[in-house]
């Protein structure tokens, strides 16, 4: 790849450290876009502006633009996600330097709606059909407030999403909204995520637990978790749950159970260690989204993978993990598992290292930015 290419590269928030899902995404794909020899120009979105020597890593120059926290965006037309990132500031960088712009998600597009950039090729990352992913959000959220925000978010979006139609290409995250995208819009191409590993760590035999990790600060995470102790309460074998937020809220839940514990997560090594010693990894929604990171991270660095259907939609990954619809069919599946040692075949091994391969997945997005 040519080094005198060069992108904007438009986040929706500052992407290091790469501590949830989406942001994962933007960061490991940045890493993967310098590698490949481009020059970023990296516009980051946040609430906190400071330095940050691992991004200047990444990237040319890099700009910060404060996510605004005012309760009048509510009355606002656009979502809130998406008002609350002002374009003004955004623009008089981009006009500097006549290069791509790349959009990561659709709440950093508000500047296309204030100004004019006709002779930029503008490119979009969808990290979510917005409005099933605030609607979601509505579903399993407790706090009325929260609640109705949610749903009105959700209304918002449905109209905003028209925005699409401005960009050259789109790039999904999951198979149905590649679906979703190309009926409605004629255009998207599917990527997979960016996750940041590069090995298959092949751990065989047995290891000594069942693992849950996710952040607890989600609803649908705290639904399904509750979920889940109500599941393994019945089950004879040690139950692992990481993360790090909401410690005293699970130990109240798991008070009772003498084969659940909570663990406070410290950062991503840490769970490589938690990886080393799981048989199973469990990830479980009550909302579809896609292709869930934390599974990719499990399957690279654990053993048995245990998902339902809302958590894998790619069915080239979907294979590599064991699946249940319910309640009796996780026990059911549990009890087998820990009496299997885990044996990955080679296609596993292939399939996480090349279709899941990050430098072969960015160069799928730089031929379109760049044919």
């Amino acid at each position: 790849m040519n080094s005198e290419k060069q992108l904007h590269f438009v986040s929706m928030d500052v992407p290091f450290p790469p501590n949830y899902g989406g942001i994962i995404d933007v960061f490991f794909k940045l890493k993967a876009f310098n590698q490949s020899g481009v020059k970023i120009y990296l516009h980051l979105f946040g609430f906190k502006n400071e330095r940050n020597l691992e991004l200047e890593k990444y990237a040319e120059e890099v700009y910060f633009y404060p996510i605004k926290q005012n309760p009048f965006l509510v009355f606002n037309k656009y979502p809130i996600s998406v008002s609350s990132r002002n374009g003004e500031k955004l623009y008089s960088n981009l006009i500097k330097n006549k290069a791509p712009i790349f959009f990561e998600s659709l709440k950093t597009t508000k500047i296309l709606n204030q100004f004019s950039l006709p002779n930029f090729s503008k490119f979009l990352r969808l990290h979510n059909i917005e409005q099933n992913y605030f609607e979601g959000l509505s579903k399993s959220e407790w706090n009325p407030v929260k609640k109705k925000l949610f749903e009105l978010e959700a209304k918002k979006y449905i109209d905003y999403e028209k925005i699409i139609t401005q960009f050259d290409q789109v790039f999904t995250l999951s198979n149905y909204e590649q679906s979703y995208v190309f009926n409605k819009y004629k255009k998207g191409t599917f990527v997979p995520v960016f996750h940041g590993n590069e090995f298959f760590r092949n751990l065989d035999g047995f290891g000594d637990y069942i693992l849950y990790h996710g952040d607890l600060r989600a609803s649908d995470n705290k639904k399904s978790l509750e979920f889940l102790i109500d599941t393994f309460k019945e089950i004879d074998y040690p139950f692992l749950i990481a993360s790090s937020n909401q410690e005293k809220w699970v130990k109240s839940k798991i008070a009772n159970h003498k084969n659940m514990k909570f663990v406070y997560l410290e950062n991503f090594n840490h769970l490589l260690e938690l990886f080393s010693g799981a048989h199973i990894n469990v990830s479980w929604s009550f909302q579809q989204s896609g292709t869930k990171l934390k599974v990719v991270n499990a399957l690279f660095n654990s053993r048995f993978s245990v998902i339902n259907d809302k958590v894998v939609d790619d069915k080239n990954i979907r294979q590599l993990c064991v699946e249940a619809c319910d309640k009796a069919e996780l026990i059911s599946q549990i009890n087998k598992l820990i009496q299997t040692p885990f044996q990955p075949s080679v296609n596993y091994k292939f399939i996480l290292e090349n279709y899941l391969n990050d430098k072969l997945n960015a160069q799928k997005i730089l031929k379109e930015i760049f044919p």
